[in-house]
Order: structure tokens, then sequence, then C-alpha cells
């Protein structure tokens, strides 16, 4: 038996464009197959050498499916991550790092992809089962609704102004303005337009929301030793994360504690511990926005600020590239670069450490990638541009 892996790396990264809900030319699973090809072409294998699949949030593109076309030599490796939502996003990450750690696979492709007019909405996938009867009698329905509640107590609870949600909104805004390929490129999210665009639920308005998009994406992982014969920029995985904080989390219709916290906390220690790094090190944040009031939670809980001094450090020029203190999402994000599930965040930690970001971070070494704030699992991944060692 060979020696096991020390460590774990990407090589590949492959997006396919963001198309509006329902209007990708392609179904889902060639759309999937497009970016994969394009992770193998990346790093500069045959798709056929990827033995382990991973995906999470009720995917139904599962490896075996993907098997064929891809002519795959053998498979070894095959998983979801339970939970439904984006949660799983960083999550996927994990069982890749799992499956080579422990010798069961060598290339590992992490993905997503939606395209609705062949899947249907992703909005009532990642929702099944998760809104029964308890949220039916209420009329709450969708995570936007459901979200609202948590996002108002955080603003009257724990204090936390409203100026943070607007500001993490205007960075995702900003730094689509200088990408080319995100749905927001274009939009100038002044004051002034924040401020008049419609509610979606209270106090979540049009541009604290994601939209859904049709779109692919995959990033390719393998062992340290081997990404450094691959290619001349491997960035590696230093660690990653999977959970929820208990016992008071979990599906418990709305009876969570605490109700405000993203349960990123535990995923965010582990990250810590594994890796030896703190938030302090870290130089950028590919941040899971579904909605900007679980942002905030979620960079509480990982430790960038307190819900104390929330309000003077979730400032716009604090979240922007290249001069802020902690620039999130520097591609546009889930809000402004595309929508998809969380899976685009994983490609553009990967695009900024190799320095092809289109809002780089100069020196940039450390990205921290989150998935799914307040979903009942999350789950982080922090990536670097040396091994750690």
């Amino acid at each position: 038996m060979g020696k096991r892996p020390t460590g774990v790396a990407v090589v590949g990264i492959g997006i396919t464009p963001y198309h509006k809900r329902g209007a990708s030319p392609d179904a889902e699973r060639k759309l999937l197959l497009k970016a994969i090809d394009a992770a193998a072409a990346d790093v500069g294998i045959p798709a056929s050498e990827i033995d382990g699949f991973c995906s999470y949030g009720a995917d139904v593109q599962e490896g075996t499916r993907l098997a064929g076309p891809l002519g795959t030599r053998e498979l070894r490796w095959s998983s979801l991550v339970w939970g439904g939502g984006g949660g799983g996003s960083a999550g996927a990450i994990a069982m890749a790092e799992a499956a080579i750690l422990s010798g069961h696979a060598e290339t590992v492709v992490v993905y997503r992809a939606t395209a609705e007019s062949s899947s249907g909405r992703l909005l009532r996938a990642v929702s099944q089962g998760v809104f029964g009867p308890h949220y039916a009698a209420h009329g709450v329905d969708s995570p936007a609704q459901a979200l609202g509640l948590r996002t108002q107590r955080l603003i009257e609870h724990d204090g936390i102004p409203p100026s943070a949600l607007r500001a993490i909104a205007q960075a995702c805004y900003h730094h689509a303005g200088k990408n080319p390929d995100a749905v927001g490129h274009g939009v100038d999210l002044t004051d002034e337009k924040y401020e008049s665009s419609r509610w979606i639920v209270e106090p979540l308005r049009l541009f604290d929301s994601s939209r859904e998009n049709d779109a692919a994406a995959a990033i390719i992982l393998t062992s340290a030793e081997r990404a450094r014969d691959l290619t001349d920029k491997p960035v590696y995985l230093l660690a990653s994360a999977i959970g929820a904080d208990g016992p008071k989390w979990g599906e418990l219709d709305e009876n969570h504690e605490p109700y405000t916290s993203s349960s990123q906390v535990s995923a965010g220690r582990r990250v810590w511990e594994r890796s030896g790094a703190t938030p302090a090190d870290v130089d950028a944040v590919q941040l899971y926005v579904n909605f900007t009031g679980p942002a905030v939670s979620a960079l509480i809980d990982l430790g960038f600020c307190t819900a104390e001094n929330a309000g003077e450090f979730l400032t716009f020029e604090n979240l922007i590239a290249p001069d802020g203190k902690l620039p999130i999402c520097t591609g546009g994000g889930d809000l402004a670069e595309g929508f998809l599930h969380g899976m685009g965040n994983a490609v553009e930690a990967v695009r900024l450490l190799r320095g092809e970001s289109s809002n780089p971070v100069p020196g940039a070494r450390l990205c921290l990638v989150s998935g799914g704030p307040i979903s009942e699992l999350s789950s982080a991944a922090l990536f670097a541009t040396t091994d750690g060692r």
C-alpha cells in the first residue's frame, strides 16, 4: 500500500456562463459536463482521470450518472452532503479532502449545477421536507421568509445596524462591476438605489437577496504532492470542516438557539484549529450570501467581528478589494456574480489566490470559503497559496 498523502490542493477550475434561471440552452447534466471538462482542461488532464465525485444540496447529478459521459476509468468515490441547502457547498470540499487523504480516490471533482428548465426550481428542491406543517400554518414556505425572521431579530435584538446589510450588498455589486461575466455587472448600487428597492421579505430588500441562475461550476482536487507536478499554481486546502452547532440546532422549526446564529461557530473553530490560522490572517472571504442578514451572522460566528462592533467593521470601504480590511465576494459573489448555490465561491477563491480575480487583493495568501449560514448544516474551507508547512 502506498503512502497516504499529507495534503490536498485544487489544480483545476471550470465554470460556465451564468444564465437567467430557466434560460440555459443546455440541460443541467450537459451544463455540468461542460464545467467538469473545462476544469480538467485547466489542469491538463483527461476528464476520464477523475475518480471521485462530490456534491451537495439535493443535487441529482451523482457520480454514476457522470461516469459514462466522462469515460471515467474507475469510479472510486461518489458522495453527497446531506442538508438540502448551500450549507454543504464547502462541505463537499471536505468530502473531497477526506476521500483523497484516506486513499479512497486520487482525483476528485467537487461540483454543482442548476438548469431550471430541465431540473425545476432550485427553491423547491432545496426546501423539500424543510417547511413542514408548523411553517405552513404560519404562512412560511420559503427560505427568504425564514431568514427574514432571523434577520429581523439580528437587527432588533442583537443590535446589528441595517447599514451592515447594505454594505455587504454594495461590496458584492461593486466587485461585480469589475467582473464582465457577473450578472450584476453594470449595476451601480448607490445608497438611494438600495434604499428604494422593493421589499422581498422585510427587512430584506431586493438587493439583499440572491437570485437563482442556471450555471455549473467544478473544481478538481488531488494530493498536494501530485498537484505540484500538475500545475505551477496549486491552491492548497489548509483545512475544511462541516457540521452544525448543537444541541439546539438542526430541523427544529425555528426553535434554534441562539436564534440568530449562522451555525458556523463549530465549523469555523475547527478550521482555525486544523490550520493554525486565525481570522486576522485571512486576506479575503468568499462568503455565502443567499441573503445579507445571514452573511452578517456568519462573519460574526467565524470570528471576523462581533455583534457589538459589526456596524463599525462591516462598512463598504472595509469589504472591498484591493484595500479593505476584509474583502468579501471578490467576483461579486452569490448576490451579484451569480447564484449557483455557493459553488461559484470556491472557484473565485482559487482565481483570487492564483492572481486571476477581476478584483485582486495584492499579496493575498489565505482565502476562506463559507457555506450556508443559518442553514441546518454549515461548512467552511480555508485555501492558501502555500501548503502551510
